[in-house]
């Protein structure tokens, strides 16, 4: 549990590692995505399976189109909106999963999907510039790309569960984003830049914030409750902004603040309600 607090603290501070290095998004993109794939096959190496399925193809496709508007959408809007943003992807699974993959959408399900949906909606109601109502969307984004990632890995784990971990996806999705991104660093390059610092957030993004927290959590959940994962990451997206308004004075609106509280707890308590069932179906230890 420590260590997975650990990692959400990690991931809760790409708002402003992403904030204060000076380059444009898809470079940035590309430079921490090279260096998160490096990492990552170092530390999973000799475990990795690299090969193509259908599922793992979307999962890197959606998995890159993931990580390029996260931090375009940061860049653009505030931490805050982009990361509370994000996490409506549970409403798009909702949407999608029984027509995909042919799971049932309870009425439950419909309930947390328009009160998230109007939390969105909330998001809206600040006034802001023209490239923030554009990054509001580019977030909206971000949780479609999430929706597609998750529901990629679960038609792997439908496919062969003994093969389903994330960290492949992951890895070609990072390298896809490299691939991408790593072109429109040579313009800033031939300009200086980035300068030292923005080197060593670079490497902070990539080595650790991207690259060492899915390791970490890899380890941990597969030694976690659900139920406790659930509640434990929560911790991202409500630390996310925090940090950014105390490292640059950056504050979400009022608005901004009163739909992330709704989506983020249509998320927790949908999530809790989701685990509760199953977890009374399962057999006591005995003796």
């Amino acid at each position: 549990m420590f260590l997975l607090g650990a990692t959400a603290l990690i991931w809760s501070s790409g708002g402003l590692a992403i904030k204060a290095v000076d380059l444009p998004p898809m470079a940035m993109t590309g430079v921490r995505s090279a260096l998160s794939a490096l990492t990552l096959a170092a530390l999973f190496r000799g475990r990795l399976d690299l090969s193509f399925t259908p599922a793992r193809i979307c999962a890197a496709f959606s998995y890159a189109a993931m990580l390029i508007t996260n931090v375009a959408a940061t860049k653009m809007t505030t931490a805050a909106n982009a990361i509370l943003l994000a996490y409506t992807a549970p409403v798009y699974v909702a949407l999608l999963a029984p027509r995909l993959l042919g799971e049932k959408t309870r009425l439950a399900d419909w309930l947390f999907v328009g009160v998230t949906l109007t939390g969105m909606a909330l998001f809206f109601l600040d006034k802001m510039s023209a490239q923030g109502l554009w990054g509001n969307l580019v977030a909206v984004g971000t949780g479609v790309s999430y929706a597609a990632f998750t529901l990629s890995m679960r038609a792997q784990a439908l496919q062969n569960k003994a093969n389903a971990s994330p960290v492949e996806g992951v890895l070609w999705g990072h390298a896809l984003t490299a691939l991408i991104g790593l072109p429109f660093l040579l313009p800033e390059l031939s300009q200086g830049r980035p300068d030292l610092a923005g080197w060593a957030g670079l490497a902070y993004l990539g080595v650790i914030q991207q690259g060492l927290s899915l390791a970490l959590y890899v380890w941990c959940i597969a030694r976690l409750g659900a139920l406790e994962a659930i509640l434990i990451m929560t911790l991202e997206p409500i630390l996310n902004p925090v940090w950014v308004a105390f490292g640059l004075g950056e504050l979400p609106g009022l608005w901004a603040c009163v739909g992330g509280g709704v989506v983020l707890a249509a998320v927790t308590l949908r999530g809790v309600a989701q685990v509760r069932p199953q977890a009374t179906k399962s057999p006591g230890k005995t003796g």
